[in-house]
């Protein structure tokens, strides 16, 4: 099945259901209670300073165990999963001094959630899709990291640029969508909007982008300073096979941020909170029931259409969240088009 096809039987999905997304790959990667050696593998046995925590760099070191949690996570009753490739970026692997890695660790986790999606596509006969991770890396264009010289940026837009437009070509061979997820700070979200413009004029094919954004406390607002409804007005523009929220908030908290998306946004919504608070070892407590109890509300409210989780989440979760979805209606898109017509505003066209 080409991307063009599964895009559309995934379009196609979600006019009737709800569409589940993943749960969360650092708790399961945390569960596998790796020591340094196991994040070096013996290709960077003798890397020079410590590489445990980066994640994404077991793509190349422990390829077999990131594919088995995708694996989990489809026969969970996920849809699509994300790639392992959160900090795949030049300017997030500079902490471990991988720049020169990004792109190859980008590729594999790519590949390895390809290769997943197939083999649960050829035993089930039902599309199962990729989305490329493109996380805000560990810098922020909108904020000085210097209380004491607030102009100050130690990262340019053109270099946010340029690390995304990297990740999402070494990504593009192998997705089906590309989510730009846990937007704090917008500007590193439009950087990252552009570079996928650019990839697109690059290669010209266009690959159905996914928003998320992170409402970072109970002031409702990002770290960059929106509201919930103003970061919609923010990345529109992109025009986003779905935008929504995810992670800092378990759905308790997120509810209320992202009642006001789904009231404003003329396409699909996406949602993945946390498994509730972290506790005071920060671990998270939430258990599936619970978790999905609040996101099958969300789902008989009619106000998304695609669920997930987010940090502390685990294939029980996903499944417990698919279980209760069954049978809710999708939110409809068209019929918040129909209303912004009516007040005058130019919606945009859903294609798949």
């Amino acid at each position: 099945m080409t991307r063009q096809d599964r895009i559309q039987a995934l379009s196609a999905l979600a006019e009737d259901r709800i569409l589940i997304l993943d749960g969360a790959m650092g708790t399961q990667i945390q569960d596998l209670k790796l020591d340094e050696d196991g994040y070096r593998g013996a290709r960077f046995a003798d890397w020079a300073q410590p590489v445990k925590g980066n994640n994404d760099l077991l793509n190349l070191t422990a390829p077999e165990a990131v594919k088995a949690i995708h694996t989990a996570y489809f026969e969970a009753g996920a849809d699509i999963v994300e790639t392992n490739t959160f900090s795949a970026t030049t300017i997030a692997q500079a902490d471990y001094a991988m720049e020169h890695l990004a792109a190859e660790i980008a590729a594999e986790g790519a590949r390895l959630a390809r290769e997943a999606a197939d083999e649960m596509e050829a035993r089930t006969g039902t599309p199962r899709a990729v989305a490329g991770a493109i996380g805000p890396t560990n810098k922020t264009l909108s904020i000085s990291p210097d209380v004491n010289d607030p102009g100050y940026r130690d990262v340019d837009f053109d270099a946010v640029h340029q690390a995304y437009l990297e990740q999402a070509r070494a990504m593009a061979p192998y997705i089906d969508l590309l989510l730009v997820e846990t937007v704090f700070d917008t500007l590193n979200a439009k950087a990252a909007i552009k570079a996928l413009i650019d990839l697109a004029q690059e290669t010209g094919e266009h690959i159905p982008v996914m928003i998320s954004g992170t409402i970072t406390d109970r002031s409702g607002r990002t770290l960059s300073g929106q509201t919930a409804e103003a970061f919609w007005y923010s990345v529109r523009h992109a025009k986003p096979w779905a935008i929504g929220l995810n992670c800092a908030l378990g759905a308790e908290e997120l509810r209320p941020y992202l009642a006001e998306i789904s009231r404003v946004a003329d396409t699909r919504v996406i949602a993945y909170p946390n498994a509730g608070l972290p506790n005071d070892m920060g671990e998270y407590d939430e258990e599936p029931h619970e978790t999905a109890g609040h996101l099958s509300e969300w789902a008989a409210s009619g106000l998304v259409n695609i669920l997930g989780g987010c940090c502390g989440t685990t294939p029980d979760h996903i499944r417990a969240i698919a279980n209760g979805s069954k049978g809710a209606k999708p939110r409809n898109p068209v019929r918040r088009e129909r209303a912004m017509l009516l007040s005058g505003l130019e919606p945009f066209e859903l294609t798949a």
